[in-house]
């Protein structure tokens, strides 16, 4: 069996993206890392290039007219899975700020050689635990999305979704099964004045200038306190986060049991804390 890994970046030193940290977490389950380095202000491409043999590069030049949907992200996505080559049964995305815990490496493994051989199954499905504000607390409301297709085929019929955040065939949601494996998001836990960076880059891809400096003051850091619900984290980090974390040099503090709900909302958020049962919960792929 013969994995690929495969992902996008740009200006990851700048906006402080934590991506030699999200490669790292999966270069021991694939035998080859593809990395679409778009152009960047920056040493993203140094970056890149440390991170060892496993690593080839394609550079790229995105294309900023795309200020739609994070059309450019689906873009870049399937830049690099084409980049691909032949010989991989499964390739493995990871996007700049997500990590896989190694605990979860031989279940990974050992799912892909489990159904390499069923060519009914066109993806695996992966749960996602996204921080926020820091690294103790974790976004659990219906703002996010709880799972998500990571591992595909090399079957490039099949596409990067919309803003990238999953995979459709011919417009076709993926026949996946589902891994006892977890994402750990951290698109939402870096210094307050980074995380506005990105926000006003990150908006790029969806709105107009005008918008951006009204809804995104780059003279302000980004206030995480406005939130409508976290938990605690119990469990532990990746490895390749540890040294990261430890140099944390801002403060979040909020109080887990305050929640800031509507009355609609919050019935809803009762029900799944309860029942598990999310209402409505958007699904972009079939279980089999």
């Amino acid at each position: 069996m013969f994995v690929s890994g495969f992902t996008f970046i740009r200006n990851a030193v700048k906006l402080d993206y934590p991506v030699s940290e999200a490669i790292r977490s999966i270069l021991p389950v694939v035998d080859e890392m593809v990395v679409a380095v778009g152009n960047s202000d920056d040493a993203t491409r140094d970056l890149i290039l440390s991170l060892g043999d496993k690593i080839r590069i394609i550079d790229t030049t995105w294309d900023d007219s795309l200020r739609e949907g994070g059309k450019v992200l689906a873009v870049e996505t399937n830049k690099a899975f084409d980049a691909v080559g032949k010989q991989a049964d499964w390739c493995v995305y990871i996007q700049g700020d997500e990590c896989i815990h190694e605990k979860y490496h031989s279940e990974i493994r050992a799912k892909m050689e489990q159904f390499k051989d069923d060519n009914r199954v066109e993806g695996l499905l992966l749960d996602y635990a996204h921080f926020y504000g820091s690294y103790d607390y974790l976004g659990d409301s219906r703002t996010w999305y709880r799972k998500e297709i990571r591992i595909i085929r090399n079957d490039k019929h099949i596409r990067s979704y919309r803003d990238a955040q999953g995979f459709r065939k011919e417009g076709k949601k993926l026949k996946v099964k589902h891994l006892n494996a977890e994402v750990y998001h951290y698109g939402w836990v870096r210094h307050p004045k980074y995380q506005m960076a990105k926000l006003r880059e990150a908006n790029k891809l969806w709105h107009d200038d005008s918008y951006i400096d009204k809804k995104f003051n780059a003279d302000q850091d980004f206030d995480y306190s406005e939130i409508d619900s976290i938990k605690p984290f119990e469990g532990t980090h990746p490895e390749v986060m540890h040294e990261r974390i430890a140099s944390m040099n801002w403060k979040f503090d909020r109080d887990p049991s305050v929640k800031s709900f509507g009355l609609k909302l919050k019935l809803l958020y009762g029900i799944e804390k309860l029942t598990g049962w999310r209402v409505g919960e958007y699904k972009n792929y079939t279980l089999i």
